[in-house]
């Protein structure tokens, strides 16, 4: 799949440009497609020899991860300091890891879930295609944006 140039203003980031973005970041969405329609889930991950890999416990996550569908997974951000925003997208196809498959090395990646429960099953998204772009952010209407939000930082 070919991902189409940037629009103006945004330039297209290289593959190298994404891991790098992907390797500073610890959360993202992995889409996957469960019965003909996608479901979207946050997930915390590593990068690990170009992949990502994921915990999850049993469930729909899991089960769309592994049915035999691609899976995409997208990571974004904001530098205030910049004014650029980025976004990240991978898309390739998912294998649960056995032990054969590097489940030990797996275990030792700083990989700890942020929601409570049991998470043993270790997934692995192999990237068939990786694409970005990087983008300046318009100056937010500072009296109408929430004060959360992260652009206001850089023009306050």
């Amino acid at each position: 799949m070919t991902t189409p140039p940037a629009p103006a203003g945004a330039s297209d980031l290289s593959r190298d440009e994404c891991w790098h973005l992907l390797q500073g970041q610890v959360i993202g969405r992995l889409a996957v497609v469960v019965e003909d329609h996608p479901e979207i889930f946050p997930v915390n991950y590593a990068v690990d020899n170009g992949s990502l890999l994921f915990r999850t416990a049993e469930g729909t996550k899991l089960y769309g991860s592994l049915n035999n569908t691609p899976v995409a997974f997208e990571v974004d951000g904001y530098d205030p300091h910049t004014e650029q925003a980025w976004s990240v997208v991978l898309r390739g196809r998912a294998e649960q890891l056995k032990p054969a498959t590097g489940l030990a090395d797996a275990r030792a990646l700083p990989l700890e879930p942020w929601q409570p429960g049991r998470k043993e099953h270790l997934v692995r998204i192999y990237a068939l295609s990786l694409s970005g772009r990087r983008f300046r952010v318009t100056r937010p209407d500072l009296w109408s944006t929430p004060l959360g939000d992260a652009r206001r930082a850089s023009f306050e």
